[in-house]
């Protein structure tokens, strides 16, 4: 009698370490602020973006206010992309390269 294989489902995660932070991307324009629609091989580059996760280390680090789920700006030459899922929007950021967060007065 054969043993019937279940397949577990594995749940993967990316966590940063070191300086760095996980941002999933926001996902590049195709229209214009006056709502000119660009071509499709043309984007507008996006350099915005959510924290999925923050390291450790500056999670511990009060000099670094940021969270997960705040909204970043970001310089992307440094930051590492994961190819983690098909549309690719995960980068791992160094801190330094974070250089905004949007807050919202409530």
């Amino acid at each position: 009698m054969a043993k019937s294989m279940s397949k577990k489902h594995v749940l993967e995660t990316v966590e940063p370490i070191g300086d760095r932070v996980l941002i999933r991307k926001d996902e590049d324009r195709k229209i214009t602020k006056v709502g000119i629609h660009l071509p499709d091989k043309i984007e507008i580059p996006t350099l915005t973006g959510r924290v999925v996760s923050v390291s450790a280390v500056i999670e511990n680090d009060p000099d670094y206010p940021i969270q997960q789920y705040d909204k970043v700006l970001f310089n992307p030459k440094h930051s590492i992309p994961v190819d983690f899922e098909g549309d690719n929007r995960l980068f791992v950021v160094p801190i330094d390269d974070v250089v905004a967060i949007f807050r919202r007065d409530t």
